[in-house]
């Protein structure tokens, strides 16, 4: 596994404004990251944070507002390597895949906030791109989802769907107790 890279995703002290985003499930997201991230580091392995940078004033994760920061328990250390997004997909105006490949770097695990959307989306790209790609089921989380019509989706069920849409194409989806077992 020498060559897997873990890949944090939008840990940031932001989406613990549930005022702002609503319900949340997995409350022990952060725990399964941290589990995971102390592996990789106990391994000496390329660990990568990412962080989303909002273009919109109002976002929690605007670069001037506060909750930008990275939360403290998930936060990079000295030669992690961060990269910064302001779209959903972290290949997108970012070298992380150039420095991924020059680094030999084929495999990935991902795992992050929110499932449905930067994990998603970074997942697909990584399939896309021909990564072999795993994400940590149980180290993601999600909010509730609503359509203009006024249907309303529970966070467990955003985050299960959007799981079961990528496993098999784009991903495989393990726990994290699987993952450190393989």
């Amino acid at each position: 596994m020498t060559r897997t890279a873990l890949i944090l995703i939008d840990w940031q002290q932001g989406f613990d404004d549930l005022s702002y985003w609503g319900n949340r499930n997995n409350p022990d997201a952060e725990t399964n990251a941290v589990r995971l991230l102390t592996y990789w580091r106990a391994n000496a392995w390329p660990v990568i944070h990412v962080k989303h940078n909002s273009t919109e004033l109002q976002s929690r994760l605007h670069p001037d507002h506060r909750g930008n920061a990275f939360k403290a328990v998930l936060a990079p250390t000295e030669g992690e390597a961060v990269y910064g997004k302001n779209v959903n997909s972290a290949f997108i105006g970012t070298s992380l895949e150039a420095d991924l490949r020059a680094q030999g770097i084929s495999k990935l695990v991902l795992c992050g906030i929110t499932t449905d959307h930067c994990v998603n989306t970074s997942t697909r790209m990584a399939g896309n791109l021909g990564f072999d790609v795993v994400i940590a089921a149980d180290a993601c989380a999600t909010f509730d989802r609503s359509l203009p019509d006024g249907r309303e989706f529970p966070a467990e069920l955003v985050h299960d769907v959007a799981l079961a849409s990528l496993n098999g194409e784009f991903a495989t989806v393990k726990n994290v107790d699987q993952i450190i077992a393989s």
